[in-house]
């Protein structure tokens, strides 16, 4: 069984929101503000899903 990847990239978001690409960089960026992580951390497809109130299967399903 192939592993699941843990986090999720602006091209990710880009798909399942359909913003650009800088757009989704911002996106991003607010959430890692959100949660209290530095500029250069990961933000977990969790993290999104919540932020975003996205059902995480959802998210999951668009990041493969």
């Amino acid at each position: 069984m192939k592993p699941q990847r843990l986090c999720i990239y602006a091209q990710d978001v880009s798909n399942i929101l359909g913003k650009s690409l800088s757009q989704s960089r911002r996106i991003l960026t607010c959430i890692r503000d959100a949660y209290g992580k530095k500029d250069k951390q990961y933000v977990s497809i969790e993290e999104f899903a919540e932020y975003t109130g996205l059902a995480i299967e959802e998210v999951r399903k668009h990041c493969k």
